[in-house]
């Protein structure tokens, strides 16, 4: 599987970015470094620490997953979700901690720049048809 397609670099760079954002997410703030934020994110479903830390690792795991999956299938409805989570996402941020939407490099920026690539790589998946494998829209 070829994800750096050079005939649409564009599209080539927008999946590796996209890529590279959810794995970081996974990777440093929930597994390698696990996020005081991260916590508070997730105690209104999981107020027992210790449940609330394991259930990060497997957020964790998920957005490596995520990221893989982003970078290796390369079909619209792959970026169509992912803009769908990245809006339930922040929606969630909103109603349980607020005040991160003032903090620098806060999730309404992160977010609304994934939201932005996961656009460019749609368009240019539909302008260039490319979809790989022979997989469709």
């Amino acid at each position: 599987m070829n994800f750096i397609d050079r005939k649409n670099p564009v599209l080539a760079i927008s999946r590796i970015a996209l890529a590279f954002a959810w794995i970081y997410q996974g990777l440093v703030p929930k597994i390698v470094c696990r996020s005081p934020g991260e916590v508070n994110l997730i105690a209104p479903v999981a107020p027992v620490y210790r449940i609330a830390c394991s259930l990060i690792t497997y957020m964790g795991y998920g957005e490596i997953l995520f990221g893989a999956l982003l970078l290796l299938v390369g079909t619209t409805w792959m970026f169509r979700l992912n803009i769908a989570v990245l809006v339930v996402l922040l929606g969630w941020v909103a109603v349980v901690e607020p005040g991160m939407f003032t903090l620098p490099f806060n999730p309404l920026t992160l977010n609304a720049s994934l939201i932005g690539l996961s656009l460019i790589a749609l368009h240019e998946t539909k302008k260039s048809g490319l979809l790989p494998n022979g997989a469709s829209n």
